[in-house]
């Protein structure tokens, strides 16, 4: 497999086109042997980001522990802000603290990118928390300044001058940010992780899902009724958020090898052809609404 690379803005990083969400990493169903048979297929497979948080469990140690041999090979980010038993959530003490202790969790000396973690605009605006990546930055622990989230608080953390990266939300039935903050992002250089390219595969249940992200895809789903045909729809998934205009990676979180390099294999096979990627923009301009806004 040949996966391709590109810029990640105009950060000077070089990125695999699908990167690994590591959120599974921290659950306890995955074993160590499991993890180490993920971290290692994806480096075989080429890809270049795996991308981890605070609140993923165990996520950062394992992941340090895996790539440790291979640090100088990889853009690994981390996400935070929280969590921190000394410092309120969400202060400046929080972030300056998260990121010395994801730098020890994950056994490195520098993080490529920190993102505050989808705080909401009041938070996000705070010099107190701002300044603590500037110096960061400065001090070398972190290559790139973050912000991971949607709606109002994407465009003026793309609009702001304050962050070299940003992650948000791209995928057939959520692709709202595309023509606002994802295509402001690129015209300033700042690049763009996609995240839950696949909508976390509503098309699997059978009826209603329970947790609020999941039902609100389902929903958008069943209302858009996309034929992906010739293709599969995971496969029509990862082409459409993989190859948008100003993404520069899709981060797959999963914890299975073959659910991986599915990924992989769809992503090679390159853009949607003209017809498959307007099938999805007609479906989406003709039911989506206000209401369809980012799914945080």
């Amino acid at each position: 497999m040949t996966l391709a690379r590109r810029p990640l803005g105009a950060s000077g990083l070089e990125v695999s086109a699908v990167g690994l969400g590591c959120g599974a990493l921290g659950e306890s169903r995955v074993s160590d042997e499991e993890a180490d048979a993920l971290v290692g297929r994806a480096l075989e497979l080429g890809i270049t980001v795996f991308d981890t948080a605070r609140s993923y469990g165990s996520s950062e140690e394992r992941l340090g522990h895996l790539l440790r041999r291979r640090r100088d090979d990889v853009v690994l980010v981390t996400k935070g802000g929280y969590g921190i038993a000394e410092a309120p959530d969400w202060t400046g003490d929080a972030v300056r603290l998260g990121i010395d202790r994801a730098l020890t969790r994950l056994a490195t000396d520098r993080l490529d990118a920190f993102f505050l973690h989808s705080c909401p605009m009041g938070t996000l605006v705070r010099d107190e928390i701002l300044d603590e990546l500037d110096r960061a930055k400065d001090a070398g622990k972190i290559r790139l300044r973050g912000y991971s989230g949607e709606n109002e608080e994407l465009l003026w953390a793309v609009r702001s001058g304050r962050f070299d990266v940003v992650e948000c939300s791209v995928s057939v039935f959520d692709h709202g940010s595309l023509g606002s903050a994802v295509a402001e992002a690129s015209a300033r250089g700042i690049g763009v992780l996609a995240k839950r390219p696949l909508a976390n595969a509503p098309w699997r249940f059978a009826e209603e899902p329970a947790a609020p992200d999941v039902r609100e895809a389902w929903l958008r789903a069943r209302a858009m009724a996309i034929d992906p045909r010739p293709l599969t729809m995971p496969e029509l998934s990862i082409r459409f958020a993989a190859f948008a205009p100003g993404v520069s990676t899709a981060l797959v979180g999963t914890s299975s090898v073959s659910h991986l390099e599915e990924a992989v294999r769809a992503a090679e096979g390159g853009p949607l052809d003209g017809d498959a990627r307007q099938r999805v923009e007609d479906a989406w301009k003709m039911h989506a609404s206000a209401a369809w806004r980012g799914i945080v």
